[in-house]
């Protein structure tokens, strides 16, 4: 349904009156002006009506937030308590932080510190709110080819996949995930990239895309611990390399700034910021877990 515009109206109703006054004489009878008054009634109410159908905000969201299956969990409590309609678009930290930079969403949810802080602080989002945190884990197949089971130092790690040339599945779609490998490679002072296509490879997807991917090829791939707890009945593979410091996740929200886009719904937006970080909120993420094992941990996360 389109909203109207004051001018809209303003035109439409000069033009019902005009019409009206040319077509005196054969409009005289009182129903055809009742009708008439209906019409111009019925436009002054349209778009109060329209916003009251239309109480939903859209989050710009990382991929992991939606595959690990915590919108599902905890969106419907937030519509529940509010009567708010979340819609998500669920992809990349990279693509999400483009599409609220063009105004294509209210609210910004994803996993990349140093991104989500520029965004802030080049005027597009108002205040960045610490929300959760879990970890990134090295999945690989049990065969372990490249001998990193049990390596808790996660350069040590991906150097003995180098090395072994064993395969690797690199999500290469510029999310949270891939910038988190990005970064761990140079931590080991390896560009792979460079031997893309070879035993490095770069899919151009989401999480769930790569771990099927490297169950199906027996290869390595970096996860977030919330997608592989979901989807950790793939078979062959298991966590190599986990606990290191640098594997930390963590979450934030954001609001998009309105004066950057003035149709963002600022209000709608900062009630669902609040309500996640609340008492209430908190424990709903805490509380979402398979196999009795959490996949967010509310708050802060540890170093930060």
């Amino acid at each position: 349904m389109v909203l109207l515009t004051t001018i809209q109206i303003a035109v439409l109703v000069g033009q019902i009156f005009s019409f009206w006054s040319q077509t005196e004489d054969i409009m005289s009878h009182y129903w055809y002006k009742t009708r008439l008054l209906l019409l111009f009634l019925s436009m002054i109410c349209l778009p109060s009506l329209v916003q009251a159908e239309s109480k939903y905000i859209t989050v710009a969201s990382t991929t992991s937030t939606e595959s690990s299956g915590l919108f599902s969990w905890i969106l419907p409590k937030f519509t529940a308590r509010t009567g708010i309609e979340v819609r998500v678009v669920a992809v990349g930290t990279g693509a999400a932080i483009r599409h609220a930079k063009k105004g294509d969403a209210d609210v910004l949810l994803v996993h990349h510190l140093p991104s989500e802080k520029k965004f802030v602080e080049d005027g597009f989002g108002v205040h960045r709110f610490p929300l959760m945190w879990n970890d990134f884990v090295l999945v690989g197949p049990e065969a372990d080819p490249a001998g990193a089971r049990g390596m808790k130092d996660i350069t040590k790690a991906l150097v003995a996949i180098h090395s072994s040339k064993a395969l690797f599945v690199s999500r290469g779609d510029d999310s949270g995930t891939h910038k988190k490998e990005m970064q761990l490679w140079r931590s080991a002072n390896l560009e792979p990239q460079k031997q893309s296509g070879t035993w490095y490879r770069e899919i151009g997807a989401g999480m769930g895309a790569a771990l099927n991917m490297a169950a199906a090829q027996d290869a390595y791939v970096i996860s977030d611990r919330g997608t592989w707890l979901r989807y950790q009945n793939s078979k062959g593979l298991t966590v190599l390399s986990e606990g290191d410091d640098r594997l930390v996740n963590p979450y934030g929200v954001i609001l998009v700034n309105q004066k950057r886009h003035a149709h963002v719904k600022t209000a709608l937006g900062q009630k669902f910021i609040d309500w996640m970080i609340s008492a209430e909120g908190q424990k709903n993420i805490g509380d979402y877990r398979i196999g009795g094992k959490v996949l967010f941990h509310p708050g802060l996360a540890p170093g930060s």
